[in-house]
């Protein structure tokens, strides 16, 4: 970074504008030498998706245009860099189907569909200096590109808006579209708005993760100030609505980050990483929302220094598939070497010109560095605490898996546990994948293998007097085997042979930096045999081997992670894996155990924590039982009663 830092006007993260375009400019000079020779692919090194090269590289290219076009509508059209002249090289190349780099179609190939957003996005938000630049030839054929999208099916997700952006280009420039498309799509999205402002990425599904924000947050106001939509393809009321939509998660979404400018560590396709500061430049871009636009730029400035100061992009200058470093254990299947440049979302606002008032703010302190909270996000069922002391923020989870009600399959490890921070990761790779240990409440057989929890009901969520957030999930625990051919992996778990086991369910009372985790197992039934229960807590990665002990113990110089029994426990311990997640060659579970579950089931309860481990262990609450209902003393005296 060649410019200097300003704390002044930053002084949180020392980043103004200029840096955010010098990191904008090293990133598009770093993908130079990847450009194929006619310039519609951007080869990036990697492993490849299972699309093949071709998808691949038109990735790479309509991914980092992203950026591209950005950069260059934030300057309003100055490009000394040329970038629009080589992408426009790219677009006569890539839509010529008799080119040897000819795309692949919308209408061949469904990651087309995506990279065509992309493409129609930038031509429409910088079209006096590139679509109506190009050649009558190129622009015809852009246009027969484009439109193999009318008519074609899209999955009810957030792919409706990939049609949606497409279409709305192309009526805009004289091109085929559909007014039938575009309303059903709109009805999709419509069917997937839930409570607070959030949005689940499948209708029928409890799928809440960042897609929230970099997709389904991201298009439908972008679209109203793109194209001339307000009255007629979109009612005026409908805008309004989204704009409330967006203010009110945007109020959750400051909530989810930590002190250092790391993002919630929860979800499917975190290769997007600073993607996740989307949503903070679409409310800036919009105008939409009560954001001050000192805390915008200090939320999307903290996120993407947070990757910067730590490996991303890398020392060429490259986005990898990983976190903070390269990690290829972190992709899905969908996920090729140009995937991660999606990440350009989250560079929106070098789209503002310097002039703007979220460049021109003083920054300001993210609800984390404000103060302790406490606080409950009623559609995804989480709770979340943040600490200012350790600048850690811990969502306990239960609410969300990536399935619905009553579903039996694996456990997704980045939706179905019960705690997610912006420190941790679950374990990815390894056996935690089939036999869940962390921030787990597992019965285990005399296979040894664990349950899996996918298809719970939430029981209840809320604040309790005295700052204590309350939350209860559970059901019908049950084993899987999983199938050897589950199909590729789109973030949730995998189907397979299901034995069921009993009722099983967890309750959570999160009191500042602890939390009593409490289990009630159901009466066993026969023939299930002898089952022990285990609890995991934190996992916690490092470079180096993690500390452990006594007891269920584990530390880094960083972070540390604890299980303390306080009911019907009698066993405990620390599980140490190698390479099984992207923060560390190292990952530290503590658990505790109970070895046999009498037949008529029972209560049992733990005391987890994370922190930084700055200050020492606080005193011990206790829990009481009751046949419906569990009090809990803590250390003040203060009494909870959790309902399990």
């Amino acid at each position: 970074m060649n410019v200097p830092e300003d704390r002044a006007r930053s002084p949180h993260t020392g980043w103004t504008r200029a840096h955010w375009a010098d990191h904008a400019d090293r990133m598009l000079a770093a993908v130079d030498p990847y450009r194929s020779p006619l310039g519609a692919r951007v080869d990036l090194p990697g492993p490849p998706s299972r699309y093949g090269p071709a998808s691949d590289g038109l990735e790479g290219f309509a991914r980092t245009l992203l950026l591209a076009g950005f950069r260059v509508a934030g300057e309003r059209g100055a490009d000394p860099a040329g970038l629009l002249e080589r992408y426009a090289a790219g677009l006569a190349a890539g839509t010529d189907p008799g080119s040897p780099e000819a795309w692949p179609r919308p209408d061949e190939l469904g990651q087309a569909k995506v990279e065509a957003a992309s493409l129609a996005l930038i031509l429409a938000i910088t079209r006096p200096w590139l679509w109506d630049l190009l050649d009558d030839r190129v622009r015809e054929r852009t246009v027969d590109w484009l439109s193999t999208v009318v008519g074609q099916p899209y999955p009810p997700i957030n792919w409706v808006w990939f049609r949606i952006v497409v279409e709305s280009f192309l009526r805009e420039v004289g091109g085929p579209w559909s007014a039938a498309d575009i309303e059903e799509d709109l009805a999709v999205h419509a069917s997937l708005r839930r409570r607070g402002g959030w949005l689940s990425d499948g209708a029928d599904q409890r799928a809440f993760d960042h897609y929230t924000g970099w997709a389904l947050h991201l298009y439908p106001l972008l679209w109203t100030r793109a194209f001339d939509v307000i009255g007629s393809l979109c009612p005026p009321g409908l805008a309004a609505t989204w704009a409330d939509d967006l203010a009110r998660y945007l109020d959750d979404a400051v909530h989810l980050i930590g002190a250092d400018g790391s993002p919630l560590l929860q979800g499917r396709s975190l290769i997007y990483r600073f993607a996740a500061a989307a949503p903070l430049w679409t409310a800036a871009f919009t105008g939409t929302g009560d954001l001050p636009p000192g805390l915008i730029r200090r939320a999307a400035s903290g996120i993407v220094r947070h990757f910067a100061d730590r490996g991303a992009p890398d020392a060429e200058g490259l986005l990898t598939l990983g976190w903070h470093h390269a990690w290829p254990g972190m992709r899905q299947a969908y996920s090729g070497p140009g995937s991660p440049y999606w990440a350009a979302k989250g560079m929106l606002g070098l789209a503002l010109p310097a002039d703007h008032p979220v460049w021109t703010a003083t920054e300001e302190p993210l609800p984390v560095e404000r103060g302790d909270f406490a606080r409950v996000i009623e559609a995804p069922g989480w709770l979340v605490s943040g600490r200012r002391g350790d600048g850690l923020v811990t969502v306990v989870n239960h609410g969300t898996d990536h399935a619905r009600p009553g579903v039996t399959s694996t456990d997704a490890p980045l939706y179905a546990r019960l705690g997610y921070s912006t420190a941790t990761v679950p374990p990815l790779t390894g056996s935690a994948v089939d036999t869940p240990l962390d921030n787990a409440a597992v019965l285990v057989d005399a296979r040894g293998r664990a349950t899996h929890r996918t298809g719970f009901t939430t029981r209840h969520a809320g604040l309790a007097p005295g700052g204590v957030l309350l939350a209860a999930s559970g059901g019908r625990a049950h084993w899987v085997d999983p199938a050897r051919d589950a199909g590729p992996d789109h973030g949730s778990g995998r189907p397979g042979a299901i034995t069921p086991g009993p009722e099983l369910t967890v309750a959570s009372a999160v009191r500042g930096a602890v939390e009593v985790r409490l289990v009630r197992v159901g009466a066993l039934e026969e023939p299930a045999g002898p089952l022990g229960l285990r609890l995991g807590g934190w996992p916690i990665a490092s470079a180096e081997r993690p500390a452990t002990g006594p007891g269920a113990l584990a530390y880094t110089g960083q972070l540390r992670s604890a299980v303390h029994p306080l009911l019907g426990f009698t066993g405990n311990g620390v599980t140490l894996e190698r390479d099984t997640g992207p923060l560390g060659a190292w990952t530290a579970v503590p658990w505790v155990a109970a070895d046999a579950i009498p037949a008529a089931g029972g209560l049992f309860a733990a005391l987890v924590t994370l922190d930084r481990g700055r200050e020492p262990p606080g005193a011990t609450p206790t829990v009481g039982a009751g046949p419906e209902a569990a009090i809990v003393t803590w250390a003040d005296g203060h009494r909870t009663r959790v309902a399990i």
